[in-house]
């Protein structure tokens, strides 16, 4: 369902005269917060609510929206970008970061602001992240009876009071702890950013990074990732992804790569089991993502999960998904914290959802995986001075989660004649199945640079023990090019590397947009992971601007042909798994069918992963982030007073 309907602005008065009745009620209960970006620090977005749920989701109802209100700023040269955040909720007070960076304090019940913090981050001009200005959501720590909420806008680490959006002074200087000092070599400041939220250990803040991937230079940022403590602001500890001389790894980096090779950052959120006080880092992929030549070896710890002790930052175990990476299969999402009974035995286990659509499967003290994870032979490079590691990692069980590799059979075939179009487009590149490197000439891949899963990750249900990820189906071309670095490009400084991958045609369509490749481009999928197989898979959403292409007139389609999207989705003890992932319309799907049950209209295309909480008046509300820019609003959903248990 894609619709781009207005939602008036008298909806959060409405909302106060809707609940007042039974808000007065129902004072004195107890609320269910949302206080971790995931829900929990394990990264399973499950919720134990359950007062929206398979009988009555079908009167959710807009209850309330806020209007993020950013436009572009020309006298800084910035924009906006997607609304991704995740906000999360604690105290009956919702805590919400903006595109620009902004904290924002809502009323949980109503959504009337409290407070505003801006950091004013657009002054430092346009992000060289290649997403623009976006933001994830942020982390909140007690100090006693003190709330404390950490900020991570571009280079800075900031802390706030959550009961007045004040900076708090003692921490860093004036508040503020600059990022790009205490790296192993020194950075462009404008050239390293934050996207997604910092985790709290104890005292600790810890944070990696957001790198562009367009930045291809020597000693362009490193992804170390680093702990502060959350009283001072101090840097306490830092892992190196690239390691240095003498550590564990180094031999990995040829070349004395590892002096100059930047990201290998942690983009992505990270997971903690807390009792344990193990972290667990999704770490991305080397500078530049499709080309290696200057960094033989396989790359540690490149594209791996690696376990660290999080009161130290050191090393417990890693397991690297892709080595040498070529194909930006970086590690997208926290590994997701869950206990299972496998192979006849209770296992506390790490769940790694990656971009090639594989559910790696660890033990989460030990590394050990719980289902047997093969090293097979892959393509060799035709790029020389490229060298590819010969095998590759291929989790066994269980199955891959989307298609993987591109053949002409796989070509767009809603026709004959269409599909022979695509198959004459697809001729033209170099074809083969997963991991076949990137080419002079262009290698059609698949998944695609967003996956597979990205950075939306999963959702577990204890309950059933089933885990829910959305994917996405599209191919991409991984071309090697020399990259401009003439007066006409304006981004030249950012690039002093031989070869590099980007290119404006990385998207691999024909005939005005097409994907190479048939539908669906958009999955939900859920998977048993007491047993390791797929108990169903559904496509998700549809794609109305493809239906819009002129070649596709008059031509049969499914009814649903898929929806690309990064965002996650949310597991409910109600029996709901609730997912937007760009669609105009907040999904409640049956989570032991499958089956759409609901759908909820956006005034845009939904951008960030939804939370869900109860309020201390007892109302269970859905709330997703939606838009991008000066359209960029934030939609709760609850029940009609008559639909409540």
């Amino acid at each position: 369902m894609r619709s781009r309907k207005t939602i008036s602005p008298w909806l959060g008065v409405w909302a106060v005269l809707f609940f007042l009745p039974l808000a007065l009620a129902s004072a004195g209960r107890k609320a269910v917060e949302w206080p971790f970006y995931a829900g929990d620090q394990g990264a399973t977005k499950y919720s134990p609510l359950a007062q929206i749920n398979l009988q009555n989701v079908s009167n959710l109802r807009v209850a309330w929206t806020w209007k993020v209100g950013e436009t572009a700023l020309p006298q800084f040269g910035t924009r906006p970008g997607s609304f991704e955040d995740t906000p999360l909720m604690i105290d009956n007070v919702l805590y919400v970061t903006t595109p620009y960076n902004r904290v924002v304090a809502l009323d949980a019940e109503t959504g009337a602001p409290i407070w505003t913090f801006d950091p004013r981050s657009y002054e430092d001009g346009q992000p060289t992240n290649g997403m623009g200005y976006t933001h994830r959501g942020v982390a909140v720590w007690r100090d006693g009876e003190n709330l404390r909420i950490f900020l991570n806008t571009r280079y800075r680490l900031i802390c706030l009071d959550a009961k007045t959006g004040k900076v708090i002074t003692s921490f860093g200087v004036h508040g503020v702890v600059d990022l790009s000092k205490g790296l192993i070599w020194p950075i462009r400041k404008l050239d390293y950013t934050q996207t997604s939220p910092p985790v709290v250990y104890k005292n600790l803040v810890i944070l990696g990074s957001c790198v562009g991937d367009r930045l291809v230079y020597h000693n362009d940022p490193p992804g170390d990732v680093r702990a502060f403590d959350a009283r001072t602001g101090k840097q306490v500890w830092s892992f190196h992804t690239i390691p240095q001389a003498g550590e564990l790894g180094n031999e990995t980096w040829g070349a004395a790569s590892s002096k100059f090779t930047g990201h290998t950052n942690v983009w992505a959120p990270m997971s903690l089991d807390v009792r344990r006080g193990l972290l667990y880092l999704p770490v991305s992929t080397p500078s530049n993502d499709f080309y290696g030549g200057h960094r033989p070896g396989n790359n540690l710890f490149a594209d791996s999960v690696v376990c660290l002790d999080a009161a130290t930052g050191i090393r417990k175990w890693h397991f690297q998904t892709v080595h040498h990476g070529l194909w930006d299969y970086d590690v997208p999402a926290a590994p997701i914290l869950a206990t299972l009974n496998a192979n006849g035995e209770k296992i506390d286990a790490a769940i790694q959802v990656t971009k090639l659509g594989f559910a790696f499967v660890f033990d989460r003290v030990t590394g050990k995986p719980v289902w047997p994870i093969e090293e097979r032979a892959v393509p060799v490079s035709d790029v020389p001075g490229e060298q590819p590691s010969p095998t590759q990692p291929f989790a066994s069980r269980p199955p891959a989660l989307t298609a993987q590799g591109v053949s002409l059979d796989d070509a767009f075939d809603a026709t004959p004649e269409l599909k022979a179009q695509a198959q004459e487009e697809m001729k033209k590149y170099r074809l083969g199945p997963v991991f076949t490197p990137p080419s002079y000439r262009g290698t059609v891949m698949r998944p695609g640079i967003i996956g597979g899963a990205n950075w939306g990750g999963g959702a577990f249900d204890p309950e059933s023990g089933l885990l829910y990820v959305k994917t996405t189906n599209l191919p991409h071309l991984a071309r090697i090019v020399k990259p401009d670095t003439s007066s006409a490009n304006p981004r030249a400084a950012e690039v002093d590397a031989d070869w590099s991958g980007y290119v404006l045609d990385m998207d691999a369509t024909f005939s005005g947009g097409i994907p190479l490749t048939a539908p669906p481009y958009g999955q939900l999928t859920a998977i048993d992971l007491h047993t390791a197989s797929i108990v169903w898979n559904e496509t998700f959403a549809d794609w109305p601007e493809l239906r819009e292409n002129p070649a596709l007139k008059n031509v049969p389609l499914p009814a649903k042909l898929g929806l690309p999207g990064n965002a996650g989705l949310i597991v409910t003890k109600g029996g709901l798994v609730f997912v937007g992932a760009e669609d105009t319309a907040l999904h409640a799907v049956d989570k032991k069918s499958g089956k759409d049950l609901w759908q909820g209209t956006l005034p845009g295309p939904s951008k960030g992963t939804p939370m869900t909480y109860l309020t201390e008046a007892g109302h269970q509300f859905v709330v997703i982030a939606v838009g991008s820019g000066d359209a960029a609003v934030l939609v709760a959903f609850a029940l009609q007073d008559s639909s409540r248990n």
